[in-house]
């Protein structure tokens, strides 16, 4: 199991991976001491301690280092090397083990991390899920992360970010993986009409305004089969494509997706700019759904999302209701979604 670590893409081992991926061909050590302002002995290191996490990188007299293959690790820097954001992802916090990625990542923000700060964990203790849940979390084949945010809008907008993530992880799944993923309202991904990503967003106020705001998602990647109580609901993205998927590059993406489409919410603060593709991915859309309220349980058809991100269902009178996620599910007639 890879060790835990942090990286803010600037400590050397990180810096080193990232230009080895970003060149086709031989680096000299030369040029890696004189970018990196190291001597040829910290570069040796780098590079022997990179081989050992068995990274296949070639060494050639005169013409110095190439990355010839790289192995399916999490680790703080094999992630960092990889993420090409603005803000989201830059600095990476990577635990082989824990309990909570979200309460890992809200501490950090109380102690000063910056926005944007991502905590990835290859096993998580006691993961959490909507409306207390526990999210199950085997170590090795599943990804769970939690990016912090320190929003200036007000308290009421906040839940839409779990929307925002959706899409984004939606549009990650598909592009690494060719599969065509959906969102069943408001924040499951599904595949063939079973769950492979949830996800759960937690805000903290202070006087009134939000201090922080953390967004746990946990994607089942590469399990191979489930326990019998979840097993007709829950696949993973091996079941479903028939080969293993790497875990970081889903990491990656999803940073890249979430940025740009953070950037277009907090434009309007609300759903408006990103309304028409979520409502493209909706795998409820135009389907029977039943909406279980605690204040009393109806039917309708999904009509997609409004610009508050809440689901609009149509009733058997032809009437339009709004319904806001909250305590609120939405499960089809004859299934899961």
């Amino acid at each position: 199991m890879p060790e835990s670590g942090v990286s803010d893409k600037m400590d050397t081992k990180t810096k080193i991976l990232t230009i080895l991926r970003e060149n086709d061909t031989y680096v000299s050590g030369q040029q890696l001491c004189n970018q990196l302002g190291v001597s040829r002995t910290a570069v040796w290191k780098v590079i022997d301690a990179l081989r050992e996490q068995g990274y296949q990188i070639e060494a050639v007299q005169n013409k110095g280092y190439k990355l010839l293959s790289a192995p399916d690790v999490m680790s703080a820097s094999e992630i960092a090397s990889r993420i090409h954001t603005k803000w989201a992802g830059q600095k990476i916090v990577y635990l082989a083990e824990t309990d909570s990625t979200n309460n890992d990542c809200r501490r950090l923000l109380q102690e000063g991390s910056p926005n944007g700060t991502l905590v990835v964990a290859d096993m998580q203790k006691t993961g959490k899920g909507r409306r207390g849940r526990t999210w199950i979390s085997p170590p090795g084949v599943s990804i769970y992360m939690t990016i912090g945010l320190r929003p200036e809008f007000e308290p009421g907008r906040a839940s839409m970010l779990t929307l925002v993530m959706a899409l984004a992880i939606c549009r990650t799944l598909a592009d690494v993986t060719g599969l065509n993923t959906q969102i069943k309202w408001p924040n499951d991904i599904v595949v063939n009409g079973k769950k492979v990503c949830g996800m759960l967003t937690e805000m903290s106020l202070v006087d009134a305004y939000i201090d922080q705001v953390v967004i746990g998602v946990g994607v089942n990647v590469n399990q191979e089969q489930f326990a019998p109580e979840i097993a007709q609901t829950a696949t993973s993205l091996r079941i479903e494509k028939g080969e293993k998927v790497g875990r970081v590059q889903i990491i990656q993406k999803s940073m890249e997706y979430f940025e740009e489409y953070y950037e277009k919410f907090v434009t309007t603060c609300d759903m408006s700019a990103i309304m028409g593709e979520y409502n493209d991915a909706l795998a409820n859309m135009g389907a029977q759904v039943r909406v279980l309220d605690p204040k009393g349980e109806f039917g309708g058809i999904a009509r997609g999302i409004d610009e508050m991100g809440q689901l609009l269902v149509e009733l058997s009178d032809g009437t339009i209701t709004a319904v806001y996620a909250g305590e609120v599910s939405v499960r089809g007639i004859y299934g899961y979604v």
